[in-house]
């Protein structure tokens, strides 16, 4: 995909369009390319992931006066989380637009969720060096804090809907794999969070834990929409 298709997505032009071009550069093209390791994404992705500390941190004591420090802490903790990034990478088809090398091309790289979460990290970095903080800033406040309240529910989601489940009634919460597909090095697995013999969330991803607390979470947002 064209890199400027990504900008349109995200409301941003480059000044300088190597910044982007770098956020996209995974280490494995690079390495294939013989590049220099400076020139992949993990030097922005390392500058991204200090600006969306600060900006987190910034939102939420601006917007929560009454939240305590502990709180903040772990609310912060929930939306920097590799899953919880992976997850708003996704929702922007981040994906899509990675340079990567042909080895993490054919194991399913444009979807595993460190990969996708590290270049959501390089791209913030890249805007946060080519604007200044304010669009950063904004950057994040767009897609990665949008639906915070929601978010917060994605750091252990399990746990939180098993004690949501047992404060509410007896019924048994479990998780039951009902697909598995792709080859043995880039697995999709596919599981129903179930209360009892109802359905509640469905989720997916490359481990069967990940799936799992994908479909807690989705289980969770579906509950707190009804509340």
């Amino acid at each position: 995909m064209k890199l400027e298709e990504l900008e349109k997505k995200i409301g941003y032009q480059f000044r300088d369009p190597k910044l982007l071009q770098q956020a996209m550069r995974h280490s494995s093209f690079a390495n294939e390319r013989h590049m220099s390791r400076l020139l992949n994404n993990e030097r922005l992705e390392f500058l991204g992931d200090a600006v969306l500390e600060l900006a987190t941190s910034e939102f939420l004591y601006q917007n929560y006066p009454k939240m305590p420090e502990g709180e903040a802490t772990r609310t912060r903790a929930s939306i920097v989380c590799e899953q919880t990034l992976a997850l708003c990478a996704r929702e922007l088809g981040l994906g899509g637009f990675l340079l990567l090398g042909k080895g993490e091309e054919l194991t399913g790289g444009r979807e595993r969720d460190s990969i996708t979460s590290d270049a959501l990290e390089a791209l913030l970095g890249a805007v946060y060096l080519d604007g200044g903080f304010a669009n950063a800033k904004e950057f994040v406040n767009r897609f990665i804090l949008n639906d915070i309240e929601h978010k917060k529910l994605f750091y252990d989601s399990k746990t939180i809907l098993q004690e949501e489940v047992q404060s509410e009634t007896t019924e048994s919460l479990s998780y039951e794999l009902v697909r598995e597909e792709g080859p043995d090095h880039n697995k999709r697995f596919t599981v129903h969070a179930c209360l009892g013999r109802r359905i509640i969330g469905e989720g997916s991803g490359r481990t069967k834990k990940a799936a799992e607390q994908e479909a807690a979470y989705r289980a969770l947002v579906e509950r707190h929409k009804k509340k």
